[in-house]
């Protein structure tokens, strides 16, 4: 007679079975039934099979990624990758849609992280602004008004620096601490990272600004190429949160 003990291994074998094997099945599904994520440009290409990652794989970029690593466990992924030291216009306005991108899922928010992948050293000075620019730019986008339009794609070159002045324009009235609070956690990857995503590419370059799923379980799973459409990309992650009751 199996007693209660054998019962927990067995459960727990098949618990540990079922995590490997989701993503691919989701991917499966996915290409026998096409419909349920839109096969155009726009929406990105199925990564078939998964391309499965290591938590090793990532390093915190900074001291705030160091501490979230954790974050990366557990919740699907929405990762823009930085394949040069510079982040021209493209590939900065990638990191704005990609946080407008998350905003958009609404009560599904809080299963996502959103990460950028780091695969150069830039220079610190160059960064920051990076940083503080993705957390306020989209303020402009929401005003709909011609000069916060004409701003924002003066911002957006990385000769225009964001200086005290307009931080404090773009914040208003908000607390300052609050204001620049990041839900971007940078990271540098491994070399065996860099690897695999450039097998995903297949003979393509990974270019500035390019965009990636990744399920809860460390899987890539979509790749979408610059000048993505936010909104098509938002359908696709949304068919993927609904077919998977995991993260």
């Amino acid at each position: 007679m199996i007693n209660k003990q054998q019962k927990k291994n067995q459960l727990l074998i098949l618990a540990i079975f079922a995590l490997a094997i989701i993503p691919f099945l989701i991917a499966w599904g996915l290409e026998k039934h096409p419909g349920f994520v839109k096969g155009t440009t726009n929406s990105g290409q199925l990564i078939i099979p998964p391309v499965i990652t290591e938590r090793t794989d990532f390093t915190g970029f900074d001291s705030f990624s160091s501490k979230n690593l954790v974050e990366l466990a557990g919740h699907w992924l929405i990762v823009n990758v930085i394949p040069e030291k510079a982040c021209n216009e493209i590939c900065l306005d990638a990191l704005i849609k990609s946080k407008q991108l998350r905003l958009m899922l609404n009560k599904e928010l809080p299963r996502t992280r959103r990460v950028v992948i780091i695969f150069k050293e830039p220079a610190i000075a160059e960064v920051n602004q990076w940083w503080l620019k993705d957390t306020l730019l989209s303020r402009l986008h929401r005003t709909k008004n011609p000069a916060d339009d004409a701003l924002f794609l003066s911002l957006l070159r990385e000769e225009n620096k964001l200086d005290d002045a307009l931080i404090e324009k773009l914040i208003g009235g908000e607390d300052k601490e609050f204001a620049l609070n990041s839900d971007l956690i940078r990271v540098k990857p491994s070399i065996e990272l860099i690897k695999k995503l450039t097998d995903i590419r297949q003979g393509k370059v990974i270019s500035d600004g390019m965009l990636f799923l990744m399920d809860p379980l460390g899987n890539l799973m979509m790749q979408y190429d610059s000048g993505f459409n936010t909104y098509k990309v938002k359908e696709d992650l949304m068919h993927l949160l609904k077919i998977s009751q995991i993260g």
